[in-house]
This record gives structure tokens, C-alpha cells and sequence, in this order.
């Protein structure tokens, strides 16, 4: 049951903690010997900034490069110099420029001549944002046509140091002894969440005793992400993380004009990095972007748009109610007929309506077998099918721990809002905390960043308070998605080796597409919905992967 597993924290402010010295937060990027910088300079846009291109790299390298990026604790140009550089001829990246001139005119022309925006959509660029705060990761995360990987919180521990600071951000914003209490509060948490990891191990390992067939590696790394999981609700939502972005022009022009009507310093400041580093590969797509009049009053509206939004907001919405993890709000009792007919559209030569009319005067079991039919013989979760499946949709209202909201926040073919992150909703304890002995400490740290978040939002930042929030703490948000999406998003996060709070949340979504909105043939076709549950999630897929590497 959900309530065995999670406990809703109580929200009375705590002391802060230890004492510990104010120290400024990381200003430049990770520095490179000179040898190194010489390697490095073909192939990113520059060397010594947070923000910056890959150029001249193949999109195999760039590729691999990005997926070796989310699971390892490197930035990306060390992950470059360390396992890729040898392999990578610089004569090569000489050919690559051959035409970048003349093509850059044509879309130069085509832009200023005939202002077709679709051009922009047939050239990319890949990025990389380092050292951006969780908070920022999610604006980057916002749009549907791009691709992104983030460093991830379960296969790597927040312990390694920049310059001697913990990873995270410290907001512009904040000034005099607010700030000082910021940095002290984040101290705590970071050391507080370290010193807990390998006890938490020792924990796991413990309770989990390796089995006699799994090489010792296989259970340690399955043992890791455990703890990793366990532990990562007291790290702040203003923890650094590295993100990898692939999109199109069109997509970063909308990106940067986003970013550049924000509230907060951090995403105006990142986007003015990314715009000039785009500038190095992608120029003529984005010469829109500061124009005060194009660029700079798509900007100014949606800066307006939110501003009147809240203001309407806070004078009409009534106090809230407590509700549900997951709630079904929205679906159309007559999705499953409409998915019939539209399975029957491209396999008949009869108009959309009257499909309809034909479909709903079938009995259950016809139109049961034409879903069927429809859907085939599924032998993995990626056989999916078709289009007809996106007739129906559902809307869900979601409130789970901001960590889970990170990861379901990512699906792209989807509408995702949500509500600022705040702790007026409780927080999620997982049950391991408090057998393991960590209660105490966990609750320290949810309660300093309750307090913190009171005082930073009391001194009228309230843009800014969420950075304080520990990602333990839930946010509210909707995901609304046709069955076909549905069926991707909630068979991929409930396999087994997934986090417990989506396995949860998506586990819910499933029966309530099942049981609320009726739809039990649209939930029968979800075959690979995965219901267990799970006690140390990353072992089978340890065990594939040492199977795999054992076959190589």
C-alpha cells in the first residue's frame, strides 16, 4: 500500500543545522591543461565556459557522447579527452566545414526572403548545459521536438566538489545574510546526504545479500543506485546537473525566447550563453531571437501573459483540497469506440462518420476484437500500435515527490504543466530511511528547507524560493496524453528496475484507465505494464547488462 511506503513529513520549521563557512558558489567551468584545451578546441565551441557546442564531431560520436553523459559523474569534455579524442581525427573535423559557409547563406536567404520558419526545422545542433540547477534543467526540458539526457541522480552521487563547493547553484538573487543562510542550508543537506550513502549501502547490503550466482559488481551496482534512490529526496531542487540537448532551429528559437522571459536570473543568463554558443554552429536560424522587435516581443508577451495569469490566480482560486497521488480528471467514456473506427479507417474506403455510426452499433465483443486485431501480436513494449490509438486521451492530476516528477516531466509527446515547487504539500519519506536509522537527519533536512523556502519567499523572492526545496518534497502537476502515449509512458515506467515513486504513480494510471474510465480492452493491449513490486529494482538489469558485456 502507499501508505506503508511513504510517510507525509510534518512542515514545522527546524534549526539550520551545523555551522558552516560562507563560501561563493563555482563561477567558471572545469579547467583544462593546456595539452588538453589543444584537444579539446575542434570539437566544442569553447573551452572554458558551462555552456557550449559539440562542432565537428560525426553524429555517432556525438551520439554515444550524450549517452555515456547520464551515467557518469564527468563533464562532457572530460568524458571527451578520457574515452573518445584518441579516436577522433582532427583532419576530419577540417572536412566537416567544407560547405558550412554556403549553406548558411542559403538559410540566410530563405529566412530573409521568404520567412519560411519550416527551413528551420531541417537543420540541429547538439548542446550541452553543465552545472545548471534542477530548476533550470526543467525549462530546458520543456519542449516536445527536441532530445535531451540528464546526468542522473540514481547511478551518480552528488559528493564530488567543484572548486571545493558542494553542486549547487546559488541564486543571483539573493543578497547579504539571506545568502549566507542559503549556503549553510545547502551545506547541511549535501553533507548530511553524503555521509548517509555509504551507511546506506551497508544497509542494503545487508537486507539484500548477494546472490551465489551475481559477480560482485553486478550487486554492488545494484546496491548503489538503491541507496542512491533511497537517499536523493535531500538533495535541493538547486542541485546542479549536466544536461545534453539535440534540436532542431525552430526548437531552440523557442526555447530562447522562453528562457529569456523567465523570472529568474539562471535561465536568462543560461539562455544568453546558448544563444551566443548556437550562434557558433546554427547562426542563421536564430537571428530572430534578440530582435527587439520579433524576437524581443514574443518574449515580452509571454512575460505579460504570466504576470496577468497569477495575478488572476491569487485573486479567484479558491483555498485547495486534499486529494489523491494520482487522479484521473479528464477522459471520454466513448474512447474505446472511437478507437475502433479509427482502426478501421485506413483498412476501409468509408468516411470517418460513418465508421462511428458503424462501430457503435457493434456489440462489446466486435468491437473488442477490431481493438485486438488492431493492436497484434505484441512481443516487447516497443511493438506499439498505430495512430488510431491517439482518438482517446487522458488527463491526469499528479502529486508525488518532485525527484519522480523529474523523470515523468521528460515525456515529450504529451501536454505536462505543473504548479511551483513549494512545501506546502509534504513530503515523501521512503520506508528504508527510518529503518536504516536516517530518520532524524531526513527530517532535519526537510525541515531546514521548509524554513529556508518560508524566508526567501517572505522577502517578496518568490520566484526564487524554490531552489531551497529538497526533492523529497511533492509538486502537483497534469499530464495529458492519448492511449498511445499512455501506453509508452506508463509500460516504460513500471519495469521493474524503474524508481518505486513512478513505478507507483504510473501503476495508478494504469488501473485508472482500467477501472474509472472503463477502458479495459485499451488497458488489456498495455501487456508489458509491469504491477510487482520490486524490492532491489536495478539487479535484473545489472544482470542483463553484465550478460551483455559478457557476450561482447
Amino acid at each position: 500500500m502507499i501508505e506503508d511506503s511513504i510517510r507525509l513529513s510534518p512542515l514545522t520549521p527546524g534549526a539550520l543545522g551545523y555551522n558552516h563557512p560562507v563560501l561563493p558558489a563555482p563561477a567558471v567551468a572545469e579547467q583544462f591543461s593546456e595539452e588538453e584545451r589543444a584537444r579539446l578546441a575542434p570539437f566544442f565551441s569553447n573551452v572554458d565556459r558551462h555552456v557550449f557546442a559539440l562542432t565537428n564531431l560525426s553524429e555517432t560520436v556525438k551520439g554515444a557522447l550524450f549517452a555515456r553523459y547520464s551515467r557518469s559523474a564527468k563533464s562532457l569534455r572530460r568524458l571527451f579527452l578520457d574515452e573518445f579524442a584518441d579516436q577522433v581525427s582532427v583532419a576530419a573535423a577540417a572536412d566537416e566545414q567544407v560547405g558550412v559557409a554556403r549553406a548558411e547563406k542559403l538559410y540566410a536567404r530563405v529566412f530573409n526572403e521568404y520567412g519560411d520558419d519550416s527551413v528551420a526545422q531541417l537543420g540541429g545542433a547538439h548542446i550541452a548545459c553543465e552545472y545548471v540547477s534542477n530548476i533550470l534543467t526543467k525549462v530546458l526540458e520543456w519542449g516536445r521536438l527536441m532530445a535531451y539526457l540528464e546526468q542522473s541522480t540514481r547511478y551518480v552521487p552528488y559528493t564530488d566538489k567543484l572548486h571545493g563547493h558542494w553542486r549547487y547553484h546559488v541564486p543571483a538573487e539573493l543578497e547579504g545574510a539571506l545568502r549566507d543562510r542559503y549556503i549553510r542550508t545547502m551545506d547541511t543537506a549535501f553533507e548530511v546526504y553524503a555521509s548517509w550513502i555509504p551507511r546506506m549501502q551497508a544497509y542494503f547490503d545487508e537486507r539484500y545479500p548477494k546472490s551465489a550466482g551475481d559477480p560482485d559488481s553486478v550487486h554492488r551496482a545494484a546496491i548503489r543506485a538503491k541507496a542512491l534512490d533511497t537517499l536523493r529526496g535531500m538533495l535541493p531542487a538547486a542541485t546542479q546537473s549536466h544536461v545534453g540537448i539535440y534540436g532542431t532551429g525552430q526548437a531552440f528559437e523557442a526555447l530562447l525566447l522562453r528562457m529569456r522571459a523567465s523570472p529568474l536570473d539562471e535561465v536568462r543568463a543560461c539562455g544568453d550563453e546558448l544563444l551566443r554558443e548556437l550562434r557558433t554552429v546554427i547562426p542563421a536560424f536564430l537571428v530572430r531571437v534578440d530582435q527587439p522587435d520579433r524576437g524581443g516581443r514574443w518574449s515580452e508577451y509571454l512575460q505579460d501573459a504570466r504576470a496577468r495569469t497569477t495575478e488572476a490566480a491569487e485573486r479567484l482560486v479558491a483555498p485547495r483540497e486534499a486529494r489523491a497521488e494520482v487522479t484521473l480528471t479528464a477522459f471520454d467514456p466513448d474512447g474505446e469506440i472511437k478507437v475502433a473506427a479509427a482502426a478501421l479507417y485506413a483498412a476501409s474506403d468509408l468516411p470517418d462518420d460513418q465508421l462511428l455510426a458503424i462501430v457503435r452499433r457493434m456489440p462489446a465483443d466486435d468491437r473488442a476484437a477490431v481493438l485486438r486485431a488492431y493492436v497484434g501480436t505484441r512481443s516487447n513494449r516497443r511493438h506499439r500500435p498505430g495512430r488510431a490509438f491517439e482518438r482517446t486521451a487522458y488527463r491526469f492530476d499528479v502529486l508525488t515527490d518532485y525527484g519522480a516528477f523529474r523523470d515523468l516531466q521528460r515525456h515529450r509527446l504529451l501536454t505536462l504543466e505543473w504548479q511551483p515547487l513549494t512545501p506546502k504539500h509534504g513530503s515523501v519519506e521512503p520506508e528504508a530511511i527510518g529503518d536504516a536509522g536516517a530518520a532524524d537527519d531526513w527530517r532535519r533536512v526537510m525541515e531546514n528547507s521548509a524554513a529556508l523556502f518560508d524566508a526567501i519567499a517572505g522577502a517578496g523572492l518568490h520566484a526564487v524560493a524554490p531552489y531551497a526545496v529538497a526533492m523529497a518534497y511533492r509538486v502537483r502537476f497534469y499530464m495529458e496524453m492519448n492511449a498511445r502515449e499512455a501506453m509508452h509512458v506508463i509500460e516504460l515506467r513500471t519495469a521493474p528496475q524503474g524508481h518505486p515513486a513512478y513505478r507507483r504513480v504510473c501503476q495508478q494510471m494504469y488501473r485508472l484507465i482500467e477501472q474509472q474510465a472503463g477502458h479495459r480492452v485499451i488497458a488489456a493491449a498495455m501487456q508489458f505494464v509491469d504491477h510487482s513490486e520490486v524490492e532491489l529494482e536495478r539487479l535484473a538489469s545489472e544482470r542483463a547488462i553484465d550478460r551483455k558485456k559478457a557476450a561482447r
